[in-house]
Order: C-alpha cells, then sequence, then structure tokens
C-alpha cells in the first residue's frame, strides 16, 4: 500500500469520517432535546480509528467487537444512519427494534457484534469468537476495540494471554484519547505507553497516530494480514483525542487549559481537510461535500423521528438469559 494516498482514496475516507461525525453532532442535537434518552457517549475526534480500521477488513465475515462508544464503528461497518437514529430514538424501525438504545445496539448483518457496557468485556468475547472461527472455515479474524482504561482490567490481560497462547485471528484496537472517563491516563499507571504491555504476552504491538486516517488503514491492513496469515493476534494503540465529553452533560472541568483547543486543531477531520487541499482538492468543493452530508443526514434523523415508537406489547421479545 502507497504512503501516500490519491486524493480520491482520501476523498473517500474523510466522506466517511464526515458521516460519523455529522451523525453525533444531529444525536447530540436529539439527546438534548429529549427525543433521545438514557447515556450516550459519542466518539467524535475519534473518526480516524473506525474508519481506518473497517476498510482493512472484509465485512461482514470479519466481527467487531466496539465499546460502548460505538456509533462511529456500527456507520463504519455499514450500517444505514436512519436504523441508527431509530435505534437511539426507541423507533421499531431501529436496527435492533428500539431495544438495545445508544449503548447496546448491535448489527451483525453489518459485522458489528455489538456494544458492551462492562469494561474490556469485548476483548474476552472477540477471542471466543476468534476460537470459533479456527473451526467453522470461516477465515475471519474479529476486532476488539477497548479505551485506555479498559487495559487495566484483569480480564483484558486473561484475552490477551489466551489469544497469544492459542495464536488467535484477534485484532486488538486500543483508541487511546488519554482520559479514562474524567482521569488522565498518565496519573493511573506507571507508564502510559500502553503497548508495550503486549510484549511479555508475545503479542506483536504498535502505537500510532490515531487521528491520521491513512496512516491508521495502511496499519490495519499490514495487521490484519499478519493475522490473516496465522501469525496471532496484533494490538495497535492509537492515540487521539476525543472533542467532547465523556458523555452528554460532561462539564469537562478536569482539561487544562487549552486542551481543548489543541486537539481540535489536530482532530482527524481538520487534518484531513488540509492534506486533500494540500493534494488539489478545493476547499470550496469539500464545504459543499459537507452540507451536502449533513442534509443527508439530517432527513435520515427526520425519517427516523417519524416512524413509529417500539411497541411495549414486544418488550420480552428477543431477550435471552
Amino acid at each position: 500500500m502507497p504512503a501516500e494516498p490519491t486524493p480520491q482514496e482520501l476523498l473517500g475516507l474523510y466522506d466517511r469520517m464526515c458521516l460519523v461525525r455529522f451523525v453525533e453532532e444531529r444525536v447530540l442535537e436529539l439527546r438534548k432535546s429529549e427525543d433521545i434518552v438514557g447515556s450516550v457517549h459519542l466518539c467524535n475526534g475519534q473518526e480516524a480509528i473506525c474508519v481506518g480500521t473497517t476498510q482493512a477488513l472484509d465485512l461482514p465475515r470479519d466481527l467487531v467487537f466496539p465499546t460502548y462508544r460505538g456509533h462511529g464503528w456500527g456507520l463504519s461497518c455499514g450500517l444505514p444512519p436512519e436504523a441508527l437514529f431509530a435505534e437511539l430514538l426507541g423507533r421499531a424501525t431501529g436496527v435492533n427494534g428500539g431495544r438495545g438504545g445508544s449503548a447496546y445496539h448491535f448489527a451483525p448483518q453489518y459485522g458489528m457484534y455489538g456494544e458492551n457496557s462492562i469494561v474490556g468485556a469485548g476483548t474476552v468475547i472477540a477471542s471466543g469468537a476468534a476460537l470459533a472461527a479456527r473451526y467453522d472455515g470461516s477465515g475471519r479474524i474479529t476486532v476488539a476495540v477497548i479505551g485506555d482504561g479498559a487495559m487495566n482490567q484483569g480480564a483484558v490481560h486473561e484475552a490477551l494471554n489466551f489469544a497469544s497462547y492459542q495464536r488467535l485471528p484477534v485484532l486488538f484496537v486500543v483508541e487511546n484519547n488519554t482520559w479514562s472517563e474524567l482521569t488522565p491516563v498518565a496519573a493511573m499507571v506507571h507508564s502510559d505507553q500502553l503497548y508495550k504491555r503486549a510484549s511479555p504476552y508475545g503479542i506483536q504491538a504498535v502505537r500510532i497516530d490515531g487521528n491520521d486516517v491513512w496512516n491508521v488503514l495502511r496499519t490495519m491492513r499490514v495487521a490484519v494480514e499478519r493475522i490473516r496469515a496465522g501469525e496471532g493476534p496484533v494490538l495497535i494503540e492509537a492515540m487521539t483525542a476525543r472533542i467532547v465529553g465523556h458523555y452528554i452533560g460532561d462539564p469537562q472541568a478536569y482539561r487544562r487549559p487549552g486542551e481543548l483547543d489543541d486537539a481540535l486543531s489536530q482532530e482527524p477531520l481538520v487534518r484531513t481537510r488540509a492534506r486533500l487541499e494540500s493534494l488539489g482538492v478545493a476547499a470550496a468543493d469539500l464545504a459543499e461535500r459537507d452540507e451536502r452530508l449533513r442534509r443527508e443526514v439530517h432527513a435520515a434523523s427526520e425519517r427516523a423521528l417519524a416512524a413509529p415508537l417500539a411497541d411495549t406489547d414486544t418488550v420480552l421479545e428477543h431477550l435471552y438469559a
């Protein structure tokens, strides 16, 4: 894969990141208006990781297990915005009939196997799915997505050890936005270079710039090829920054002065726009693309709002215990 993208390749990635960003911005509006209720965690600023990773996969054969900050992962796997909006709005037309909401929606038909509010649990589930792949002939790999704070969970290290020992086809992706909820990573660990924790388990690992979508895609393709060749799991620590609060309503009083401004100047959409302009794409053309996509996202949300609410008489259906 070349070191530099063509303008068309980068435009495709840019459009996918914009879709995630514009959906999240509309979700914020709908949560503030209380059309969406309950806990909501947005991924604004982290779009390059989900877009770059999923573009390296063979979906829906490969399986993705994201965190509770998973709207962007679902969209990047191919989940239509209207189906996501409807799910968050509790509509019958939602991808899970309005039952999963923001924190628990899943879309297996697109290779997205559900968010998880148990921190780090996706690593264990993805390892189990990878073990099954050894016997079902699918040739798939699984992707476990966690945040930086999850690297302190015991179950995560059990999953890393098991995946390594079994040489399972798992890609572990650590979205390191430097904040474990409201606490800086550096205040919780001896070394904040989290990728180095994989080495004692015999897992190949690397830290990358997670705000450079082309770099993410190139790195993930190499990792996927290695894993699919039977060489065992890989861990990628992708450095990024969320440009919103940990949750909607988070006052973010913990941020140091100037931190958010720095993050906004380096976030994926800003950097990709600049790169596209350096490749000859006019700023006016990018603005036109943005506006067109924003209208499409808004229209999808309006269709979702117009859909019927989930039928409470069926609330006990599709539940397993």
